[in-house]
C-alpha cells in the first residue's frame, strides 16, 4: 500500500479507540516532528550528519507532506525540522500555511544563516507560530569551533533585520528565540550569550541539554562535555549570571531545558527507570524527509542507525498502521521495561526527556 493513495478517508485513521494494552495508543498523535530536509549548510561538532550519511541526502516532497498531514487533520503541534536546515526547502512556507490552515501551532529550529528579507516576509505571511535559531555561542571564534563554518557575523545580521522587520510591520509571530547547546567549551558563554541575543532584539533565551552517543562519540557531543549533573561550582555561577542579567533586560532565559517540548520534561524517576516516564512514543510521531518513523528527534543522536529504530515508513503505510503496528507496540512495551530501546535507555539520565 503507498501512503499517498490511501484506501480509506484518512480522516478516520485515528478515530477514537477502546482501551488497549499499554503498547497500544488510544489517541493519535498530537504532534508530529516532518523533517522537511536532511540537507544543511554547516558541520556542526554536535550533529551525527556531519560525520555520517544518516538516509540519502532529501527535501520531504510536497505530496508525502501532504499525504501526512492530511492524515491527522486536528493535529495540534508540528515542528517542521530533523537533522538539516529547513530554511533551505523551497516549500517551507507553504507548508507552515498549510498546517496553520488547519489550526496546527507550527515551529522549527533554524540556524539562521538563509533567513534573508524575502525568507523572513514569507514565514510571517504564513503564519509561522515560533522560529528557533540554534546559535550555540556568543562569538564568532567559539560560533566556528562548534559549528563548523564562520557564520557569526551573517547570523547576528541576519535575525537582527529579521526583528526589526516584525518591529516595523508589528508582527508579534514568529516568537523568536536563541539556543544555545549546554557544554563545558561553551558555558562560560552564556551571559555574554543572553547579551547577544538582547542586542539583536531576541527576548527569549534556552540552554539546551547536550546528547551525545554513549560510546564512539563525536566532535563535542561527548560525555565529557555534558553539563547534566556534572555541573561545578563555575559553571553554576556562569548560569546564575546569565538569570541575572535576562531577568534585568525583562528577558525569558531558562537553562532547564523545559521548553524543547513543552509538558514532557519531566522529573527524573528515583528508581533507576527515568526512561518510563517519557510519553513520546504516545503523543509523538517523527518522519524524516525519507518517510522514515523514528520515535522522536533525540534517537539519532543518541544511538546509531536508523535501522535500530525505525517504526515504519510513511511512503509506503498510513499513518495508521505505522502508529498501530507492531513496531510500534513493541517500542512502548520496551520503555516501559528495565530493558528499554537502546537509543531511550540514557534518556533522563544523561539528557531530558
Amino acid at each position: 500500500m503507498n501512503a499517498l493513495t490511501p484506501t480509506v478517508d484518512p480522516r478516520r485513521y485515528f478515530e477514537q479507540a477502546a482501551p488497549q494494552p499499554a503498547g497500544v495508543p488510544t489517541r493519535k498523535p498530537v504532534c508530529l516532528y516532518l523533517e522537511t530536509t536532511n540537507r544543511c549548510n554547516l558541520l556542526c561538532t554536535t550533529c551525527p550528519r556531519t560525520y555520517a550519511e544518516l538516509e540519502p541526502p532529501a527535501d520531504m516532497s510536497w505530496e508525502l507532506f501532504t499525504s501526512i498531514v492530511d492524515q491527522i487533520p486536528d493535529l495540534e503541534r508540528a515542528v517542521l525540522h530533523g537533522v538539516g536546515e529547513p530554511m533551505l526547502v523551497k516549500d517551507l512556507p507553504r507548508m507552515v500555511r498549510y498546517l496553520k490552515d488547519r489550526g496546527t501551532y507550527v515551529l522549527f529550529n533554524t540556524n539562521g544563516t538563509v533567513l534573508n528579507d524575502r525568507n523572513g516576509r514569507a514565514l510571517i505571511d504564513a503564519g509561522l507560530d515560533e522560529l528557533r535559531v540554534s546559535l550555540d555561542a556568543a562569538n564568532a571564534k567559539s560560533y566556528k569551533a562548534v559549528r563548523g563554518k564562520d557564520y557569526f557575523g551573517r547570523i547576528l545580521k541576519n535575525v537582527r533585520a529579521f526583528r526589526a522587520l516584525q518591529e516595523r510591520e508589528g508582527a508579534t509571530n514568529p516568537r523568536v528565540s536563541a539556543w544555545l547547546t549546554g557544554l563545558k567549551e561553551t558555558v562560560a558563554e552564556l551571559p555574554a550569550f543572553v547579551q547577544v541575543a538582547a542586542d539583536i532584539g531576541v527576548k527569549e533565551v534556552y540552554l539546551q541539554r547536550l546528547v551525545f552517543f554513549e560510546t564512539d562519540s563525536i566532535g563535542l557531543a561527548r560525555p565529557d562535555q555534558a553539563l547534566y549533573e556534572q555541573i561545578n561550582a563555575d559553571e553554576a555561577v556562569h548560569i546564575a549570571e546569565a538569570t541575572r542579567i535576562a531577568h534585568e533586560k525583562g528577558m525569558i532565559f531558562s537553562a532547564s531545558g523545559a521548553a524543547s517540548e513543552p509538558g514532557m520534561s519531566l522529573k527524573r524517576a528515583d528508581d533507576g527507570t527515568p526512561w518510563s516516564l517519557c510519553r513520546r512514543p504516545w503523543t509523538v510521531m517523527y518522519v524524516t524527509a525519507n518517510g522514515r518513523a523514528l520515535p522522536c528527534c533525540i534517537a539519532p543522536f543518541s544511538q546509531r542507525g536508523y535501522e535500530n529504530y525505525t517504526l515504519g515508513d510513511a511512503t509506503q503505510q498510513t499513518l495508521r498502521e505505522i502508529w498501530d503496528g507492531p513496531a510500534y507496540q513493541d517500542f512502548r512495551e520496551a520503555l516501559l521495561s528495565p530493558t528499554p530501546p537502546s537509543a531511550c535507555a540514557s534518556c533522563g539520565l544523561r539528557w531530558s526527556l
